[in-house]
């Protein structure tokens, strides 16, 4: 038997691959005389998006050139709105690390071009437990008997407990004030609970669309709450 060279070491002879995946997302808003809309791509609720490359300058200049491919709009101000790169939350069957890279833009509704595959959709379309101009929406009083059901389905106090009380403070539960800006907070908690399409609740997802909301490609309707949440913090301080 050979003996092995001083100081090399022995490679292993298979190593599982982790890939990582970069996204850049766009949050492109405008407002019209009736609603407040994002702009969405394909024939699927998503946002213009697309992975950043080694030929990208920066993570800015990547999000530009795919926003201009897809909606044949270029970008003026942007900033960045959030970073995910949760492992469960988009699951393919691979070991993989996706990391969501969002901004937000402003445009005028008119800037984008019909011929493109491209569309403006309302925020509530998503979100319509999030539309309060007409009062307190309906969506509401079908999300909060299953927002309880969902905090006391389980045995252990203390979980319940902050259940409870997370449910409380995002959705204005037992008279307390409507804070518009935990857009977020809200659909991670029906995330949690399974109460919409994403994430993967079946049965327990909430039909129709009226109270849940349209489901958006991958992690597209959590980043749009970032910039909504953002929009309505800026526009109130």
């Amino acid at each position: 038997m050979q003996n092995q060279p001083t100081g090399t070491k022995k490679v292993p002879t298979a190593r599982k691959r982790r890939d990582i995946n970069v996204d850049l997302i766009a949050v492109i808003a405008a407002a019209t005389d009736r609603d407040p809309c994002v702009l969405t791509v394909g024939q699927r609720d998503a946002l213009p998006s697309g992975p950043f490359e080694l030929s990208h300058r920066s993570l800015q200049s990547g999000l530009r050139d795919w926003v201009e491919q897809q909606t044949g709009q270029p970008l003026g101000y942007i900033e960045q709105l959030y970073t995910f790169a949760d492992r469960d939350r988009i699951s393919d069957g691979r070991e993989q690390r996706n990391i969501s890279i969002s901004y937000l833009a402003l445009t005028r509704q008119d800037a984008v071009t019909a011929a493109r595959k491209s569309q403006w959709k309302s925020w509530y379309d998503y979100f319509p437990w999030e539309d309060h101009r007409s009062g307190t929406p309906a969506a509401l009083d079908v999300l909060r008997p299953r927002l309880l059901a969902w905090a006391d389905g389980t045995t252990d106090a203390a979980t319940r407990r902050e259940r409870r009380r997370r449910a409380g403070i995002a959705f204005a539960f037992d008279d307390r004030p409507w804070n518009e800006d935990l857009v977020l907070q809200r659909y991670e908690l029906l995330y949690e609970a399974t109460l919409v399409e994403e994430a993967g609740g079946g049965s327990k997802a909430i039909s129709p669309v009226t109270v849940a909301g349209r489901a958006m490609v991958a992690d597209h309707r959590r980043i749009l709450a970032t910039g909504i949440a953002r929009l309505r913090s800026k526009i109130k301080y």
